[in-house]
């Protein structure tokens, strides 16, 4: 296992430099990054902040109210479409990547190639969304290989269920859109926005509604796809033979791997069975041994099935460690450090350096919102022990390492803390760092740039430092529960190896706290550390001098502060 340190980006808003960001504005009037915005330029600082993989979201082709018609490319229905540029979880064409995101829409592969060649020259591996679960209503590829068969063209569409079809359905009925539904904003005009969309028989929604008339709070804009469940027939699988389906996925993601793809994020994977990543994943990795599986959970029962059965490498820690930080930042009632304790001792017992940490991603509410913390700075403390509980991956939003609140309204996408990833538009922040292309960070402020440097410091610690990146992991808050200064709103625990020992302790109070720390005389013993001790804070360089290690050592931690001391 290696301690990947992943950045998530979405190369629509990234390399955006335009500050119109009119609501539900056009790709013309509000701009849209590119996949050769992403130069050189950008991926050097982004390795330098001690990144090893960049997670492009937003890569393949989904639908847009944007017209590509010009190049071959059939315009989408924008009564069946969300946001004016569309949702990247709506792919039309598994085979290709977005139009948006090329300067020459008919070299767009050929730009996304080369992106990731870059990506790759700066020793940076990629990553890119697998969506297994849906596709959007208006899925058609154009550019499949001449021997994929498209999903649906062989169902029998008048059985609501056979293992044989792609998609479910609702036979004799009419796909209706939800009433209310005003696609693009009341500004938007096109001969296709008209309420309707013609698909008879209805198609399950994504969010495994069966219905033909999904409501505007539904996933109505995609079309469940057919593993071999039977949900309508008392949940019975269907595996034996392999569903069509299942093949079609593996092709689909031979055919990225074979572009030089190092892993996939896979979008909601408890949505899809176990048994086809089972049958999938092993597959791949047949081939391509280095590939990494990043599955989006959200069920704690089921991580072991998904990485033990299902052969996920990593899956995603939000119902747990993000759920527990989240409370204590926002210095909620009840919020206790107890609950990241229960967390790698309960929830993720067995296999903790296998899940993926995270304080920010496309899904979760920006931290320097008024919805989170409202001040960036307050996620400190969370931030350090995201990152260095345990070996498994950390991964950082961009704008997340200077503040971006993410404030107002964009169009399908509403003021609730969220970059959207619905709508054409320059992320403010982000784009003092981008400095109209100079990725310089030219723009920012003073204290933006000490956050930056905190990110820094602390992700390039956790590859350069052995004890984070593959040590053990030795909690010391039982040891300290009864020691002056302790409370449920600080945390301390020890990573260490044979040559290398780090003590984390942070803080989540909003004061200063001043605070004795003992390590138990069996872990001394140990790590075979007697007498006077110097620690170093791997963040700060501050110096700490204990005459005897045996009696402890008194930390002054700052208000939502935390350290992270070699000795």
């Amino acid at each position: 296992m290696h301690k990947h340190i992943i950045y998530q980006l979405l190369p629509r808003l990234f390399g955006d430099a335009n500050t119109n960001n009119k609501f539900y504005g056009s790709i013309e009037e509000n701009g849209c990054g590119k996949f050769n915005d992403i130069d050189y330029n950008a991926l050097a600082p982004i390795k330098a902040m001690g990144f090893t993989y960049v997670w492009y979201t937003g890569v393949l082709e989904h639908a847009t109210m944007t017209d590509y018609s010009a190049y071959g490319i059939k315009p989408d229905d924008p009564d069946v479409v969300k946001g004016r540029a569309g949702s990247p979880y709506a792919i039309k064409d598994y085979y290709d990547v977005a139009p948006d995101l090329a300067v020459d829409v008919s070299k767009r592969m050929d730009e996304f190639e080369a992106l990731i060649n870059r990506t790759h020259a700066a020793n940076l591996r990629v990553l890119i969304d697998f969506v297994p679960n849906h596709v959007a209503r208006t899925y058609q590829s154009d550019v499949k290989p001449d021997d994929v068969r498209d999903f649906g063209v062989d169902d029998d569409t008048s059985q609501a269920f056979n293992p044989a079809n792609d998609f479910y359905y609702i036979p004799g009925q009419a796909f209706t859109v939800p009433e209310g539904y005003d696609p693009g904003g009341p500004e938007f005009q096109s001969p296709l926005k008209d309420g309707r969309f013609d698909e008879n028989p209805a198609k399950g929604t994504g969010d495994d509604v069966f219905t033909a008339s999904p409501s505007i709070n539904n996933w109505f804009e995609t079309i469940k796809l057919n593993y071999g469940v039977d949900f309508n027939g008392g949940y019975h699988m269907h595996f034996e033979p392999v569903p069509p389906l299942w093949h079609k996925m593996l092709h689909i993601l031979s055919y990225w791997a074979g572009k030089g793809i190092d892993g996939f994020r896979c979008d909601m994977v408890e949505y899809v069975p176990m048994e086809f990543w089972a049958w999938l994943i092993p597959q791949l990795k047949a081939k391509y041994p280095d590939l990494i599986f990043i599955g989006e959970a959200y069920q704690t029962h089921q991580y072991g099935n998904y990485l033990f059965n299902g052969q996920f490498d990593y899956l995603y820690d939000k119902v747990g460690l993000y759920d527990a930080i989240k409370r204590l930042v926002r210095n909620e009632y009840g919020a206790s450090t107890w609950q990241i304790n229960a967390v790698w001792n309960n929830d993720c017992r067995g296999f903790d350096e296998r899940m993926l940490r995270f304080m920010e991603n496309h899904d979760e509410q920006r931290i320097a919102s008024p919805y989170f913390a409202g001040d960036a700075l307050l996620a400190i403390p969370g931030m350090i022990i995201t990152a260095t509980l345990n070996c498994g991956p950390v991964m950082v939003y961009f704008g997340q390492e200077v503040g971006e609140p993410a404030a107002g309204a964009s169009g399908f996408s509403g003021d609730d803390g969220r970059t959207t990833i619905f709508d054409y538009w320059g992320v403010p922040e982000h784009q003092k760092w981008l400095n109209n292309g100079k990725y310089d960070g030219g723009l920012l402020s003073e204290g933006q740039k000490q956050l930056r440097t905190f990110y820094s410091r602390l992700l390039n610690l956790c590859t350069h430092h052995e004890a984070i990146s593959h040590g053990k992991f030795y909690e010391l808050m039982m040891a300290n529960e009864h020691n002056e200064g302790f409370s449920d709103k600080v945390y301390f625990y020890l990573r260490y190896t044979c040559d290398e020992r780090i003590l984390v302790a942070v803080n989540f109070n909003r004061h200063e706290q001043s605070v004795r720390i003992n390590l138990p005389f069996d872990l001394l013993g140990e790590i075979g550390c007697m007498g006077p001790v110097t620690f170093t804070d791997l963040l700060t360089d501050q110096k700490i001098h204990t005459v005897e290690i045996g009696e402890g050592v008194r930390l002054n931690l700052s208000a939502a502060g935390g350290m992270i001391l070699q000795f």
